[in-house]
């Protein structure tokens, strides 16, 4: 079940779900000029208040709860759970209604001190018929509600983004850290800078990027690192979706986070991850 999937919908209706259980050990009615001796009876002594009630209610929240946050909502009689949880949730509002206008009679243990008038509603009953109408007004408005349909609890933030080719701050493998020694780090694809050592080179030839395959270390033993690639390559989805997310491009580090065999899993400035499937020739920070 996933909890992210909830709405503010959904949360009225837990709130009114516990609200209805307290209410249910508070008293069911109230009688004039009762002795303090005398117990009165709470929600769960009377069996027809408690089943289309109480049970009712909390059914009722528990099916439009999971219903919401399960991947594939199972149907009964062609009904999906969420309705049959609304359906649940109106009808312990009404009887909690019925219960309220009609109050029965029937208590000859209340005692004699006992005024003659019949017995008026208790607070256990009115708060539960205030549970129920709160519990059965989000669920029916929750699909018609902007407000309510909002989710409950809020996405975890991507990294805060930054500029297209700006270094990334430091950390773990930053290759613009000062390195031991003194030296820095040259950039993505550019010889280091005079007065740094440089790798020797052929007589005659270019100066070549310092560059590293993409480590084969097991999964249990990666270590996040910075890295550049050569030329532009793709960047796919991590589902396995054949169509690109976006394009790596020479001269900007990228954070490689999590290495699936060949490939690494490679996060863009803008917080993007996604798969890097051609990983010959980047070059590490």
């Amino acid at each position: 079940m996933n909890i992210r999937s909830l709405t503010r919908g959904d949360g009225v209706v837990l709130g009114a779900a516990v609200l209805l259980f307290i209410a249910s050990f508070l008293d069911l009615y109230s009688f004039d000029n009762v002795p303090d001796s005398v117990d009165l009876p709470m929600l769960w002594g009377s069996g027809p208040v408690v089943f289309s009630v109480v049970l009712a209610g909390v059914i009722g929240a528990a099916l439009v709860v999971v219903a919401r946050g399960l991947p594939q909502v199972p149907k009964v009689a062609g009904l999906d759970l969420g309705q049959f949880g609304v359906a649940f949730t109106v009808f312990a509002a009404w009887s909690a209604l019925g219960n309220i206008v009609d109050v029965p009679g029937g208590f000859d243990n209340i005692g004699d001190n006992a005024s003659e008038g019949a017995p008026s509603p208790g607070i256990g009953l009115i708060l539960a018929l205030v549970a129920t109408l709160l519990m059965a007004a989000a669920a029916i408005a929750t699909p018609l509600v902007p407000a309510l349909k909002g989710a409950l609890l809020p996405a975890p933030r991507p990294a805060a983004p930054q500029p297209y080719g700006a270094q990334p701050p430091g950390g773990y493998g930053y290759p613009g850290a000062q390195q031991p020694g003194g030296y820095g780090h040259p950039q993505p694809g550019q010889p280091g800078q005079p007065g740094q050592p440089q790798q020797a080179q052929p007589f005659g030839g270019q100066p070549q990027p310092q560059q590293a395959q993409a480590p084969q270390a097991p999964a249990g033993d990666f270590s996040p690192f910075w890295f550049a690639v050569p030329v532009p390559r793709p960047l796919f989805a991590e589902d396995g979706s054949p169509t690109p997310i976006a394009e790596l491009a020479p001269g900007t580090w990228y954070l490689a986070v999590e290495q699936r065999g060949p490939a690494l899993v490679a996060q863009t400035q803008d917080g993007r991850r996604g798969v890097l499937q051609d990983t010959s020739g980047i070059q590490r920070g």
